[in-house]
């Protein structure tokens, strides 16, 4: 079993030994990896690690300034809003998996950006175990990573031996609010992969603000802790509605809940009806653009947690 306390010390005194008086750069996304293992990183090294949170446009509602309140105060941190050179990228695209290699793309250079500013001669990653044994096996722990424009970083995973369980009680060991400890796992390219067709300002505010219904409706039922994710899809169908004594022609959005331990497989819980029916009348109510509900009953697999 896991000793946080003993984990913390020894990782801090190895972080201490690979990097030594050189600067270091992460990508910090506010999930419980990266926030995990920015914190570690930073008690080894101090100021000489910068945290770097970019704001694609794609992000819930309120994240980004979370994000910034939790970690300004305790990391040398950097936000940097990006969303008009994602957006501009990703005009007029449909297919998810170029969604996905776009936003890659741009994230990658307005990263190197940052990292040849800040003259950093280390990565730093939140790559936990599920990772590489899912992907290519174990690999040994300090290798160098080739950024596209030539930059070459060495890499540091202080917490690639964790499972996802043992990262939360690190986390809190290392007094992370409850909120980064146990979040749900959010995409890396956001609503982007939960806005199905081609990505428009309206369309992101729409997932946005339906999105943020469904997390606090769950939050309400004391679901939040047991459920893996749940989020709104905002479908590219349009269905009739009547809004008030008026027939409308709005978007179809889909609520998706799932329970699961890995996210390697992922089922659909009995949930309560009640709390559907709200989410499904304040979605409605509250944003004018959708006129229709569905809820998604599909486990993983043979269906995806995300939609796109």
């Amino acid at each position: 079993m896991l000793d946080p306390s003993d984990f913390i010390k020894e990782s801090i005194e190895g972080i201490k030994k690979q990097i030594g008086d050189e600067k270091a750069i992460i990508a910090l996304s506010g999930g419980v990896d990266s926030s995990v293992a920015s914190v570690l990183v930073s008690e080894a090294i101090g100021d000489n690690l910068l945290a770097v949170f970019v704001d694609h446009g794609l992000l819930r509602e309120g994240e980004a300034e979370y994000v910034k309140e939790t970690f300004e105060p305790r990391l040398n941190f950097d936000c940097i809003d990006a969303s008009d050179e994602f957006l501009k990228e990703l005009e007029g695209v449909e297919d998810p998996e170029e969604k996905r290699k776009i936003i890659g793309e741009v994230f990658i250079k307005v990263f190197e950006r940052e990292a040849e500013k800040e003259g950093a001669k280390f990565l730093v990653q939140g790559t936990i175990a599920p990772d590489w044994i899912e992907s290519e096996g174990k690999i040994k722990s300090h290798h160098n990573v080739a950024l596209p424009h030539g930059l070459v970083l060495e890499l540091v995973e202080p917490i690639r031996e964790l499972y996802k369980d043992e990262v939360r009680v690190v986390g809190s060991e290392m007094g992370l609010p409850d909120e980064i400890v146990n979040r749900q796992p959010f995409p890396g390219p956001g609503l982007a992969v939960r806005v199905v067709g081609k990505l428009t300002p309206e369309k992101i505010e729409i997932c946005r603000k339906a999105n943020a219904i469904v997390e606090e409706e769950v939050k309400k039922e004391g679901l939040d802790e047991t459920l893996w994710q749940y989020f709104a899809v905002l479908t590219d169908t349009k269905v009739t509605g009547v809004k008030g004594d008026i027939r409308d022609f709005g978007y179809l959005v889909v609520l998706r809940m799932v329970e699961s331990w890995d996210a390697m497989t992922a089922n659909v819980p009995e949930l309560p009806w009640e709390m559907i029916r709200t989410i499904s009348a304040r979605i409605t109510a509250e944003v004018s653009e959708v006129t229709h509900v569905a809820l998604s009953v599909s486990d993983k697999p043979p269906s995806t947690i995300e939609f796109a």
